[in-house]
């Protein structure tokens, strides 16, 4: 395993993380003991942080992480992340400001720390490791929601705190009120719109990146075909991909021969295609961790091997020429008033 310092604190972590988003549900069926089997190999194999987050089936995926660390926790660096409406009625006494519809994102002061403590019971710990707003609340202002990180922090619910899904204004306002050492956001060979603005503010600032849906949530693991269906709970049925047309019936054939011509690439190198995409991730010097999901041990098996895949010139370039015919990609990022769906989980 190959092991990053976050950003400029002196947090290190395995550079593959486990990705527990699949956890909560929204990705189809599985089996709760096949994915505690992928949570021990993972220690095993030398992954050390694991992200999950309370909006994550509203708690499912944490309880199930907690589960599968059993008495191997203090070897884990757990992520999670609040600022989500995952209470009844807690977004009944929010402020509203004129014209603006809801969003689900609660970052209040008193939200947080109330996320923070369920996150604590769900994760069956005494404290985390990192916890991050998961979404920026426009409607609270930044100092507020960071006097709450700053509070966690002394209280010593958490380690270290940062942020995820924060545009690069958001993130230097942020800065300024609290330690923030991480932005979580997706960054895949399909979707880069992070890399144009935030990046290099986040390296100014010296904040790390943790990136997730490195396999642009399934497309670049080489298993989706034309015409294929998800299941009726699973979030990417209607092909849109985080505001990207990237499966929708007119783009998915296109884009799968991108995907068969990224196949030959990897198998030119000796790696399977989910690797050659973690490691395409991996080499960006801004990103800190990829976050892979898993729910299998074959498949963080597969994705740990991704450290060991050394992506030189001509294959940097070729891959680039090859990602010239993706289609229904978008430049922008949505919009920061855009409501992220998490289903509730389904367990087999």
């Amino acid at each position: 395993m190959e092991y990053r310092r976050m950003g400029s604190s002196d947090l290190e972590v395995s550079a593959i993380g486990f990705g527990c988003w699949e956890m909560g549900g929204g990705y189809g069926p599985f089996a709760a003991q096949e994915v505690i089997a992928a949570i021990h190999r993972a220690l095993d194999l030398g992954v050390t942080l694991f992200d999950t987050a309370r909006s994550y089936g509203r708690g499912a995926s944490e309880e199930l992480l907690a589960q599968g660390l059993g008495a191997r926790r203090q070897d884990a660096i757990i992520v999670t992340k609040g600022g989500l409406a995952t209470r009844p009625g807690q977004l009944d006494t929010k402020p509203r400001l004129p014209g603006r519809r809801p969003s689900g994102r609660d970052s209040r002061y008193d939200s947080l720390i109330a996320d923070c403590e369920d996150c604590l019971r769900s994760l069956n710990t005494d404290y985390v490791d990192l916890f991050l707003i998961h979404h920026p609340d426009v409607e609270t202002p930044f100092a507020e929601s960071m006097q709450a990180l700053n509070d966690l922090l002394a209280a010593g619910k958490t380690r270290y705190v940062g942020v995820s899904n924060f545009e690069a204004a958001q993130l230097r306002e942020s800065r300024v009120y609290a330690p923030l050492i991480t932005n979580q956001v997706g960054y895949n060979l399909f979707d880069r719109r992070w890399e144009y603005e935030m990046f290099p503010t986040a390296q100014e600032l010296d904040v790390g990146i943790m990136a997730y849906g490195p396999l642009s949530h399934g497309l670049l693991t080489g298993t989706f075909s034309a015409g294929m269906s998800f299941e009726a709970d699973d979030w990417r049925r209607a092909g849109n991909m985080k505001g990207q047309e990237l499966f929708t019936p007119e783009n998915a054939a296109t884009n799968l021969a991108v995907v068969e011509r990224l196949q030959g690439v990897a198998r030119g190198l000796g790696a399977t295609l989910p690797q050659l995409a973690i490691a395409w991730v991996l080499a960006h010097e801004q990103v800190d961790v990829a976050l892979c999901g898993t729910r299998r041990p074959a498949e963080i098996e597969d994705s740990v091997a991704a450290v060991h895949v050394a992506l030189g010139p001509e294959a940097h370039r070729e891959i680039e020429e090859i990602m010239t015919g993706a289609v229904g990609l978008a430049d922008t990022l949505p919009s920061s008033e855009t409501r992220v769906p998490y289903p509730a989980p389904s367990v087999a």
